[in-house]
């Protein structure tokens, strides 16, 4: 038999050039009600000719397994900023790197190269503790290799994160761009249900809400939900696609919403662009220099926001709301842009509360927003000064810090459950879900050829989002799967009432000194679902 196989566990990468290894047997210690996942791994020492595969996992008692094929995507370069020492892919990069998980189980694997399937382990919580055998198979033509995983069920049953949103700015506009569908469509709203059902099986529970066109990284195609009219100085609002996108939402296990920034991005200069209807003709309600706090946008606030109220309130959303003023101001420049901003919006709508990402600490010594969204730079700095804050990470910082970009080693990924719940954060939000364009544009890229909005350096590779688009719904990725894992650690933490203080996490020095080796990581869970 020309194929070598072997087992993997989830938390390092194995690219088409690493060379065959010795592991037929591998074990996994599960918590019940948790997902987990595994690698099988096939290389072809044929030097001349391909070899078809197939791979099969069996279920046991309790337990369900989906298996998907790796795919790959070129990396051009390392992300810059980052010492060697906490980067992944050495010898790989430049080159193509695995990411994208395609429902398919067989591969056609060229001379000298390995290929990866990736397998989700399903854990039912009622499933009975002790010890369980996958038998995992890889026939090439007459013939078949055996494997064998060995699950260990704790007697922990996982319950689910509690206190601590995540949103991922999810983008209807790519949805519109990459499948031809118009705002609002029958078919815009179908693959809406696709997504978002990806989206919340992340552990993902907070949504990006596009009442209003979202303002930020440049003007977007309208996908304004709020149909807006204006007759005689009045405005009137039907809220009918509003309400649907959220009963969407929550049929998919969306918990809360996140409403679209009311002020421009890095500046808090201008009014958003809000268009009449919904934007099909693109035509402005006003112009799009229209200041800040000027009297045209004050009025259509005044009118907007009551009207707002009364539709959360209707739908009993008001204490699962968050709204924004503007992204990430900075300077002397923007804190009184956003200050005034911030005064309006307390006279026009006192009952909303504001958080926004942003890391220059004094907008949280002052108070000026309700929730600030640090950087996980300065995050540290936020817990030791007593300022409640969320976090959030994207293009940086890098260096030794967490994040999960293309090149971020699995393991460290795996890390941000943990760091969250060790700093006591109140919630996790990134800008990349789904963005497929060139930065700041609308022009569509290829994610499968294009990880960095072509912005490179400034943008990373692996930024931009976490799912590729399939030709019938989304693409998920090992990075979007290690990251939820690592939500569902902060889970488990949470379950087992773990002391943040305490000598099991006292390593966690901050979100740039941290140990993310796969031993680690395996001891830590190894005490705390078995005591041992």
């Amino acid at each position: 038999m020309a194929v070598q196989c072997w087992l993997s566990n989830s938390l390092r990468r194995h690219f088409p050039a690493t060379p065959p290894q010795r592991k037929s047997k591998l074990r996994m210690l599960i918590a019940r009600g948790e997902k987990a996942s595994f690698q099988v791994c096939v290389h072809n020492t044929d030097e001349l000719q391909t070899a078809e595969v197939f791979a099969r996992v069996g279920d046991a008692d309790g337990v369900r397994v989906m298996l998907r094929r790796v795919g790959c995507v070129p990396v051009p370069h390392h992300n810059t900023g980052t010492p060697p020492e906490e980067r992944d892919g050495a010898g790989h990069i430049p080159g193509y790197v695995p990411d994208p998980l395609f429902p398919d189980a067989q591969a056609v694997v060229a001379p000298g190269e390995t290929q990866v399937f990736w397998v989700t382990v399903h854990v039912d919580p009622e499933a009975v503790p002790g010890e369980r055998e996958l038998p995992v198979h890889v026939q090439v033509g007459e013939e078949t290799v055996g494997l064998i995983v060995r699950l260990r069920l704790s007697e922990v049953v996982i319950r689910p994160r509690r206190d601590f949103p995540v949103t991922q700015w999810f983008y209807a506009d790519a949805l519109c761009d990459w499948y031809h569908l118009e705002p609002w469509s029958k078919g815009l709203w179908s693959m809406l249900g696709e997504y978002l059902a990806v989206y919340s099986g992340h552990g993902f529970d907070t949504l990006l809400t596009p009442l209003l066109t979202p303002p930020t990284d440049g003007v977007k195609r309208p996908t304004q939900l709020l149909h807006v009219t204006k007759k005689a100085g009045k405005y009137s609002f039907d809220w009918t696609d509003v309400a649907r996108w959220v009963a969407l939402a929550r049929r998919c296990g969306i918990e809360r919403f996140e409403w679209p920034h009311l002020f421009t991005q890095w500046g808090v200069k201008h009014a958003v662009r809000v268009y009449d209807g919904q934007g099909q003709t693109e035509k402005l309600l006003w112009p799009a220099e229209t200041g800040a706090t000027s009297e045209t946008y004050r009025e259509f606030l005044s009118q907007l926001l009551p009207e707002f109220h009364g539709f959360l309130k209707s739908k009993k959303l008001l204490d699962k709301s968050f709204y924004h003023v503007s992204d990430e101001p900075h300077g002397p420049e923007h804190l009184e842009n956003y200050k005034a901003a911030r005064a309006l919006l307390a006279e026009l709508a006192p009952w909303l509360p504001t958080m926004d990402a942003l890391s220059e600490i004094e907008y949280g010594r002052q108070g000026l927003t309700d929730m600030p969204i640090p950087s996980v730079s300065v995050t540290r700095q936020y817990w030791e000064e007593g300022i409640a804050s969320w976090t959030y990470f994207c293009c940086g910082p890098r260096g030794r810090f967490l994040n999960r970009l293309l090149d971020t080693p699995l393991a460290k990924i795996r890390m941000a459950g943990w760091l969250f719940y060790r700093f006591r954060r109140l919630g996790f939000l990134h800008w990349g879900f789904n963005y497929w364009y060139k930065s700041q544009t609308r022009q569509l890229i290829d994610p499968y050829t294009v990880t960095d909005g072509l912005q490179w350096p400034n943008w990373a590779y692996g930024d931009t989002f976490l799912v590729y688009p399939g030709p019938e719904g989304p693409v998920e990725s090992i990075r979007g799967q290690v990251f939820a894992e690592s939500l569902q650690d902060m889970a488990l933490l949470q379950t087992l009432d773990v002391d943040p203080d305490g000598k099991l996490l006292s390593d966690l020095e901050d979100f740039d000194r941290f140990p993310w080796d796969a031993k680690w990581l395996k001891a830590a869970r190894r005490k705390l679902l078995t005591g041992a």
